[in-house]
């Protein structure tokens, strides 16, 4: 953003990496795809580099409302020095946070989370793939992530997007509004897990194992992380691969 600021340009939208996407190294694979995705339909757009913060979703989760507040008003600042007005995360945990919660400190952006964009460019028939790509005919199921799903109801975007791949939608027993959370939103994520019988993210991949698909679809860091877990805890990770949506698509492109 500095970069085109000093050119005295504006980009059409800003791509909020966020934490995962910057420093989790599987998850760079989903940022990288995005941009791909962005480069390939021909639209402009920036990011914040070094001076983007954590959105303050894991503080405010975990208890630290100070913290949150912290990072969220510089966080706005920032974002209104640019005069930013349209947001795409790669995180439904910043998705969250910052349309639903910045507004209250002043933060006033339209956010879309990726899924919702891609599903924007397919509509506009900005993304097409070349015959089904790599997936065709294979069985997919899609997790449902809370802070996509049930928090915002965003259920239809990334099952549209699934579709264009030409492969066999497989639902879970538990998907859309009661779909199974993969045990690490809340700040769960940063916690060691309290006693039970069963973790939840192995309750959740058993689900989806069995759907018999070969392809497990998320599009959260959290959520791609604990159900990658889940398939090594049963050791099939020669047999079922866990991919972000914009993988997918941007494999197929």
């Amino acid at each position: 953003m500095a970069e085109w600021a000093a050119e005295g340009k504006k980009p059409e939208i800003l791509f909020w990496v966020g934490c995962a996407g910057s420093f989790d190294d599987r998850y760079k694979n989903v940022t990288l795809a995005i941009c791909k995705i962005l480069d390939k339909v021909g639209l402009s757009f920036g990011v914040l580099a070094t001076e983007e913060s954590c959105s303050g979703d894991p503080a405010r989760r975990a208890g630290n409302e100070f913290l949150f507040q912290m990072q969220a008003l510089m966080n706005i600042q920032v974002l209104d020095g640019y005069e930013v007005k349209k947001i795409v995360t790669g995180c439904p945990h910043c998705f969250n946070t910052l349309k639903n919660e910045y507004p209250a400190l002043g933060g006033n952006y339209e956010v879309l989370h990726h899924s919702e964009l891609i599903q924007d460019l397919i509509n506009q028939g900005k993304i097409k793939t070349q015959d089904g790509g790599p997936f065709k005919g294979k069985k997919i199921t899609y997790h449902d992530s809370c802070y996509l799903g049930r928090a915002n109801e965003v259920y239809e975007a990334p099952r549209a997007v699934l579709e264009i791949l030409d492969g066999a939608l497989v639902e879970m027993k538990r998907s859309r509004k009661n779909g199974l959370c993969c045990g690490a939103g809340g700040a769960q994520m940063f916690k060691e897990a309290e006693t039970g019988k069963k973790e939840i993210n192995i309750e959740r991949i058993e689900e989806a194992l069995e759907t018999s698909s070969t392809v497990v679809a998320a599009a959260c860091p959290f959520c791609i992380t604990m159900l990658s877990d889940g398939i090594k805890n049963k050791e099939k990770e020669a047999d079922v691969k866990v991919y972000d949506l914009a993988e997918l698509v941007a494999a197929s492109l």
